[in-house]
Order: structure tokens, then sequence, then C-alpha cells
């Protein structure tokens, strides 16, 4: 009787634990519970990834074209992407939807159409490297996705990290439900107008150039494509300026690609008469124009000028952000150009090393996959007031007082301002060599432009010198020079331990470079007193010193200072905030140039008003200067060189980068975003200890651990030995 009743019992329990369990599952179906462990949360979902998400009040449909058991260290890729898209679709599971195609083998049928589905969105295979039994072999493997919106279509072609995904598909996700608002406000259609001179079609078989003839087919063909994500607000517009010459100035207003030829004779005795033709695409809406080139021109050493065609996917996607950038579907930003500044690139302009100095590309494609960027010329037009921040890079020519007083007066409603200065100016003296025959070093003159007063009255100064640092960036030598490496002092090579990890924005930024920095130092007194806060972000080492006469950035001249003495640590960049005091508060407006010039109109019109009895003389006007600023930003860094092509990378994943894009969304407001970008940095360099604690630390992985493994050993057998002992003591009574 008492084993049934036991046996009874444990059916019950079997029976109530399995029901238990059940319940379980069924509650952790519907209350989604996931512990991230890493310290920067990357397998979990930002803030603004889940604010942006639970927005969606339309269907949005995210398509994964990935190739399965692709090997590593892709192969973490597809269920990286199946977490991620999993907890986008917790957080809005009635409009977010997401589906994985399989496009593993061609002789499927099934994978076969997923493919052609894959390339229609412009997604092709790339070659990934293999390893197999000790054998290197190349394989072709999809890694794309598309992202869906109403008709609005995004597509990301090629991931091949998951480094930084999260922020590319929210981003992207902003974008598309900031570019469907912009397009559905849009009254006028958008007019993609190509200019496109037939006269090309005779000189275009002598310039390598074929089928211009079926150009304008093309392009039509990409509008009406686009059209369909564009809820039909595109436009094309086909203008031949040789039939019609009353488009050449439209054409030159718009920096159109101009050829130009004298008569000449072809092998075969044609004569080809004088002539000239354009060849450009630009995207209006309003006054708004974006110029994509449409020819390429270039130059090879020894091969001349070469000119090529631009890819018709390449047209079709600049066309794509190009009408982005027209109906302001992104915030918009300011630039400030002239005064020496580098330009920001023209869409699809190829890189060359002619353009490498004077063109910001990988910055300007970088900022525009989240802002617009707006050109402002302080000589024309002022600086609109809608802009949240103005970056003023590398200015070199100086400033009128009304052009500082602009910038100042914007600083004082609230807005921010990134400012990248140079300390001096490189002046190449050509053709002229010392009496070795050698061509001399560039010579650097200070620049004073004017905005040092600006920035010396807020608070903080530029110095007039170069940091040099021992711990810099270490260039390789070619094998035919001698090998090793050699010592770049002008490019610091920032510790992680010296940058400000109170910021959030810079907390997962781990290491940067620097490139011809100066030193900026703060006024403790002003910021104090004009109640501001201000934070360093970074500085050298320790080991850094100044130069700031006789400059000379040619690495072999370079020596270290024997005098310890001129050792120090300097502060490289700054972020002042709070309501500042203008530089104008006690001072007159200054006068317009144009103002001047129109002097004696004004004096001529009063003179003509009195002759008529009108009396202006007690009526008074003019600007208010703003004495005291709404709260703003400042972010003032001792150098432009690190927005250079050479220091910013194309796709954005390097430090610097990160850091760059990670300032402008803090003064923008978008300090979150900033987070998320960078949360997935993976640079983090190794501590650096001192000589004696490495040789410490080999000693003890290569002896230490052998001679622990022995203690243990010796451990162990005393204790057995002790047993021993003990059972021998009781047995033997």
């Amino acid at each position: 009787m008492k084993n049934t009743i036991t046996l009874n019992n444990k059916y019950y329990k079997f029976l109530i634990y399995f029901v238990v369990v059940i319940l379980i599952n069924m509650a952790s179906m519907t209350l989604f519970f996931r512990l991230d462990l890493t310290s920067n949360k990357i397998f979990s979902l930002s803030t603004p990834s889940r604010q942006v998400v639970s927005s969606l009040s339309e269907p949005f449909t995210v398509k994964i074209f990935i190739t399965s058991k692709i090997p590593a260290p892709y192969n973490n890729i597809e269920r990286y992407l199946r977490d991620l898209l999993q907890e986008y679709s917790i957080y809005n599971n009635k409009y977010f939807n997401y589906q994985f195609f399989n496009v593993s083998g061609a002789e499927n049928e099934k994978s076969k159409k997923n493919q052609d589905l894959a390339q229609s969105y412009g997604i092709y295979p790339i070659q990934i490297q293999n390893i197999e039994k000790d054998e290197v072999k190349f394989k072709k493997a999809y890694m794309g996705l598309v992202l869906i919106h109403g008709n609005i279509i995004e597509t990301i072609p090629t991931i091949t990290s998951t480094e930084g995904l999260e922020f590319m598909i929210t981003s992207k996700i902003q974008k598309m439900n900031n570019k469907i608002s912009a397009l559905l406000n849009v009254k006028e259609k958008i007019k993609v107008k190509l200019f496109l001179s037939s006269s090309l079609q005779i000189v275009g078989p002598y310039m390598n150039l074929s089928g211009l003839a079926e150009i304008p087919g093309k392009i039509e063909n990409i509008v009406k494509k686009l059209n369909e994500r564009n809820f039909g607000k595109l436009e094309f517009v086909n203008i031949d300026p040789s039939k019609d010459t009353s488009h050449n100035k439209e054409a030159e207003k718009n920096n159109i690609v101009a050829l130009q030829w004298e008569e000449f004779r072809d092998r075969t005795g044609r004569k080809i008469p004088t002539d000239r033709g354009y060849a450009g695409i630009i995207v209006q809406h309003g006054e708004k124009i974006e110029n994509i080139r449409l020819l390429q021109v270039f130059r090879v050493p020894l091969f001349g000028t070469q000119y090529r065609l631009s890819e018709m996917n390449e047209i079709e996607k600049n066309i794509n952000e190009s009408v982005e950038n027209v109906i302001n579907a992104n915030e918009k930003i300011g630039y400030l150009t002239g005064h020496g500044t580098p330009e920001i690139s023209t869409v699809g302009m190829p890189f060359t090393r002619q353009n490498e100095d004077k063109f910001l590309n990988n910055f300007t494609r970088l900022t525009k996959e989240d802002y617009t960027l707006n050109p402002i010329d302080l000589k024309e037009n002022g600086i609109p007031e809608t802009l949240p921040s103005l970056i003023i890079a590398g200015a070199k020519e100086k400033f009128s007082d009304y052009e500082l007083y602009q910038i100042d007066q914007y600083l004082m409603k609230g807005r921010n301002l990134a400012v990248f200065v140079d300390s001096f100016k490189e002046i190449r003296q050509q053709n002229r060599s010392n009496w070795m025959g050698r061509s001399q070093n560039p010579v650097y003159m200070p620049v004073n432009n004017g905005l040092e007063k600006l920035l010396t009255h807020y608070g903080v100064d530029v110095r007039k010198s170069y940091v040099f640092d021992e711990n810099c960036f270490k260039q390789n030598i070619p094998e035919a020079f001698g090998g090793g490496e050699q010592n770049i002092y002008f490019a610091p090579i920032i510790k992680n331990e010296f940058i400000n990890k109170k910021l959030a924005f810079l907390k997962n930024i781990k290491g940067l470079v620097m490139l011809k920095v100066s030193p900026v130092e703060l006024d403790e007194e002003k910021i104090k007193n004009n109640g501001l806060k201000a934070e360093k972000l970074f500085s050298s080492s320790e080991r850094s010193w100044e130069v700031s006469e006789d400059i000379n950035l040619s690495p072999m001249f370079i020596q270290l200072p024997k005098d310890n003495g001129r050792y120090k640590q300097m502060a490289m960049a700054y972020i002042l905030e709070g309501s500042f005091p203008s530089y104008f508060a006690d001072k007159p407006v200054p006068e317009k140039e144009t103002e001047k010039d129109s002097a004696d109109k004004n004096d001529k019109q009063n003179t003509e008003d009195k002759e008529k009895g009108i009396d202006m003389s007690n009526i008074m006007g003019g600007e208010v200067t703003i004495k005291k600023g709404k709260p703003g930003k400042i972010f003032v860094i001792g150098t432009s060189d690190i927005l250079k092509d050479n220091v910013l990378d194309e796709k954005g994943m390097s430090p610097n980068s990160q850091f760059i894009m990670n300032v402008i969304d803090y003064l923008n407001g978008r300090e979150e975003y900033a987070v998320m970008r960078s949360k997935s940095q993976r640079f983090n360099p190794l501590k650096d200890i001192k000589p004696d604690s490495k040789v410490l630390i080999k000693t003890v992985n290569i002896a230490g651990l052998p001679v622990l493994v022995i203690l243990a050993g010796f451990v162990i057998w005393i204790r057995r030995r002790s047993r021993q002992r003990i059972i021998q003591q009781i047995f033997g009574k």
C-alpha cells in the first residue's frame, strides 16, 4: 500500500513539473527577456532604435539575402541579423517584418529566383576567402539586405561585418520616414536635367567614349524606375545645348563639364570642325540644385587626359541621394565655403590626387548619410537661422568684421559651431631649390583670419604652434629604402587613457590619430565669469612637445628634444557649452562692404527726398546686436587635416571617422545616435605598460604556469599521503 502511494506521488510531481514547464514556455513567448552582459550592450537595441521602430505607422519590410554556410569570419553575420531583427520586431510587431531568402545554390530553382530578386535590388555576390584543408579558395556569396517602406527602398548591398549594423539600419529607417514626409509635401516636380550636347557624339570615338547616343534613353529609364519609389515626383528633362544654345549659360552656372576642341583631322582625313559640348546631370527642386557628374575627367601620367562615362548604377544611386538632398529629407547643417576652406565634394566626384587637398570627399559622403550639407557663403548671404550648427573647417583667408558679426550673432541665437582651426598655412615654393639642387621645404605662415578674436573672447585659444609627440604614428618604410619604421612625430596617437570618458559619445572611442594639430587652451577666468561649461575631449601624451618656429615636417629632420623640460601634455580639443557673450556687445554693427560702395547712392536719395519735402532724418533703424546669447555649443580643435581623405575612411568605421560624426551628432542634439554608432567599435588597444612589467608578465606566462602546475601536483600528493596515513591508523587498530 505504501509503495502504491509513493508511486502515485511521483506521478503527481511529474505531472505538476510538466505543467509548470509548459506554462513557463508559454509565458516566455509573450514576456521576452534577454540579458546582455557585454560592456557596450552591443547585442541590445539602443534607445533611438526602439524609438524609431516604435514610431512606424505603416508596414516596413526587411529582406535579407545571405548565403548560408559561409566561412569565418562571416559565418556569424546571419545569426546576428536574426537576433537583431527579432528584437526590432518586438518593439513593433504590427508593422515591422523581416524575411530571409535562400540564395545558397543556383541549381535550386527557388534559390535562382531569389538570386534574381537580390540582383534586381542591386545586391550582387562578392568574393570571400575560404581556407579548406590548408588550401586558400575563393567563394562567391550574397551578403546584403533591402529595406522597404511604402514606395521607398534603401539597400545595404554588402555586409561583411556586424560592426555598426544596428546604426546603419536605424539611420536608414529614420531617413526613409523623413523622406516619405518630405516627398508628400513636395508640390512641384523634382527635375532631373540631362545636359548632353549632340556634338560630343562626333568626338566621342576619339575620346574612347562610346554609346553617347544611348545615354538619354538610359537616364530616362533610371528616372522612371526611381519615380516608382518617389511617389511620381520626378520629371526627366533632356537638354541638348548643341541644338539650343540658350541652355549654355545654365550649364555653365551649374558647373556642368564642358569640353572644347579645335578643328582637326582624324586618321582617315575627315575634318572635325571646332566646337564645344556639355555633359552632366543636375537634380533641381526650387532653388536647390545638386550636380551629378556624367563624364569623369582625370589625368594619367604618360597617357595625359582620359575620359570615362560614369556607371549607370552609380548614377542611379547619386540621383536618389540628390533627390533626398534637394527636398531636405535629412536634417540640414551648414558648411562655410570660401576663405580658403576645403570644398565639400560634388556628388559622384572621383578621388584624384589633384582634389585630395581641395575636396573633403569622405567627409562629405559620411555626413550626407544623416545630414544635408548646406554651403554657406557669408559674402553672398547670411547664415540661415534654421540651421542648428555650422562647420568652419580650415579657414585661411581673413574674415571681414561683418562676416565675424554674422558668425557671432548666429551663435548668440542658441546655435552651435564646429571650428577646425589651422594655425598655419603651408606655402610651397614653386621652382625653387637650395644650393645642393634639392627642392626647398614648404614654409609655414601663421594664420590670422579674425576667428581667433571671437574664440579668445569666448574663452578658448588655439596656439600658433604644432604638437609633436613621441607616441606617434609610425610609417612603414619600403624595403627598397632600407625597411623599418619612420616616426611621424606631427601625427600624435591619442591613447585611450587621455580621452575624456565622462562624455557618452567618447566612451567607446579608444584611440585617435591627429595630424598637424595645435594645442588648445582655455581662459579659465572667462569661462567661470561667463558661466560656461568646458569639457576637454582629449590630450597628447606626457612625451609631447611644442614647435612654433622654424617648422619642418620632414620626418628625417625631426629629433626628440634633449631637454626633458620641453615635454608636456597638451589639450587638443574642447567643447564649450552655455550662454556666450557677444564679441560685438559694446561695438557698433559692422557695415557690409557693399553698403560702403552704395553710400553715395544713399546720400543722393536722401537729397532727392528732402527736395520732395520728405524728412528722413528722424527715422532710425538697423540690426540689433544680441549681447548675451541663448545656450549654445562650440567645438574647437586645432586642425582641419583630420577631415581629409587620408585620415577619414570611406565607410566610417575607423575611430577617427566615428569621432568626427559623433561630434556632429552631439552638436545637433543626437547624442544617443553617437553612442549607438560607436558601441560596436572594435578598436581596443592594449594598455601600455612599463618594460619591467612586460618582462614580469612574460616570465609568469612562460615559467609561472608550469610552476603552478607542479605546486598543485605537490599539494595533491601531500593530501593523498595524509589520507593514506589516516586510513592506516583507522584500520591498523
